[in-house]
């Protein structure tokens, strides 16, 4: 009767204990809803800017020709 015991805190709380934080780790992994909508919203502001700069350079290609050389380095 002493085996039954040790063979629980050897072998079955240790498995708990892992699979318990293994439920955890996956739980954290996924992301919210309010996460997707943040990000979604970042993305879309990114593109925006992403278009704004492109934009930009356009204009700039066409009012100072070769603006590129003198500010690249």
């Amino acid at each position: 009767m002493d085996t039954i015991p040790i063979l629980l805190v050897v072998i079955v709380l240790p498995l708990w204990i892992i699979f318990h934080y293994v439920t955890r780790w996956k739980e954290q992994k996924i992301m919210s809803p309010d996460d997707e909508t943040s990000l979604t919203e970042l993305r879309k502001s990114a593109e925006r800017l992403e278009e704004r700069l492109r934009t930009m350079e356009r204009i700039m290609d066409d009012e100072l020709p070769g603006w590129r050389s003198k500010f690249d380095g």
